[in-house]
């Protein structure tokens, strides 16, 4: 069984137990937070399809811990004007494991 949920404005593939890397949620470890955006449901071969949210359908999940990503350098330059500028970026996610997908 699993779904396939908008979070965000992203989507992402749920799955029982599943553990998944999300932009950063301002909650603490621990808490459940349910999400109602669920685009498809698909169970025991029968799959369900929303327009644009399958009703009735949610996926409960419990908030993991928060973490940043690599960071990415950026670096602009512009020939013959002296002018050059290095710029880093860590973007910050936290992983939330699937505990529960209601409706199926």
């Amino acid at each position: 069984m699993y779904a396939l949920v908008e979070y965000k404005g992203k989507q992402y593939k749920a799955e029982k137990g599943a553990q998944i890397q999300v932009d950063l949620i301002d909650a603490e470890k621990g808490a459940k937070i349910d999400i109602d955006t669920v685009l498809m449901v698909s169970a025991d071969g029968k799959t369900t399809v929303g327009a644009p949210y399958v009703s009735g359908a949610k996926v409960q999940v419990v908030v993991g811990d928060s973490f940043k990503d690599k960071k990415v350098i950026v670096y602009k330059y512009k020939s013959k004007k002296d002018y050059h500028r290095t710029i880093g970026h860590r973007q910050r996610y936290t992983m939330i494991t699937v505990e529960n997908i209601i409706g199926a």
